[in-house]
């Protein structure tokens, strides 16, 4: 693949590329916004894709570049969130959801990857959820491959933490509340 193939191939990226930046961004507009600077960013600076290179994963590194700095321009101008909202959570399709008991453990584990520090969520939204290796995550990211095992696996550990009661039995999770059952 070269250069010249990207516009071809943007509109197949477009779907997993919003997804990313949705779940990134935390906001629909915020999202739409990202998608098509990056995408812009990319046509512009298609000379530097690297041959060998997968276009997704050079995408999701200037989308994650973009956001950054999306991030460092609202921190100057001291306005923005970056917390999701419930209806934010509807609006990422998930295939694999088949029952409501499906549906309510989704909501539960994206609530907790939710509430991840910033690199962990990054890094398990490229492995587990885009489904990238851990070199493709670490290009992307910009870091080596070893602080990218570290951010999962210390985020693999938070989350199972949070699914565990203090006996090590699995617990639900009341994410509406904020609380743990044994809390209430």
């Amino acid at each position: 693949m070269t250069g010249q193939d990207l516009p071809s191939m943007l509109p197949g990226l477009l779907p997993r590329l919003w997804a990313f930046a949705l779940r990134i961004a935390g906001d629909r507009h915020d999202a739409e916004d990202l998608v098509q600077r990056a995408c812009v960013h990319a046509l512009e600076r298609v000379h530097q894709w690297q041959p060998g290179t997968s276009a997704l994963s050079w995408m999701y590194s200037i989308v994650h570049t973009t956001w950054i700095n999306e991030i460092r321009s609202r921190r100057v101008r001291s306005r923005g969130s970056l917390a999701w909202e419930d209806a934010d959570v509807e609006t990422v399709p998930d295939l694999h959801a088949a029952t409501p008991e499906d549906l309510a453990s989704y909501h539960q584990v994206f609530g907790a990857v939710d509430q991840l520090p910033e690199a962990q969520r990054l890094v398990v939204l490229l492995v587990a959820v885009e489904g990238l290796s851990y070199q493709e995550a670490a290009q992307v990211l910009d870091v080596p491959i070893g602080t990218v095992m570290s951010r999962l696996s210390r985020a693999r550990r938070t989350i199972g933490d949070r699914f565990r009661n203090p006996e090590g039995q699995p617990r639900r999770i009341d994410n509406t509340a904020g609380a743990r059952e044994e809390d209430a």
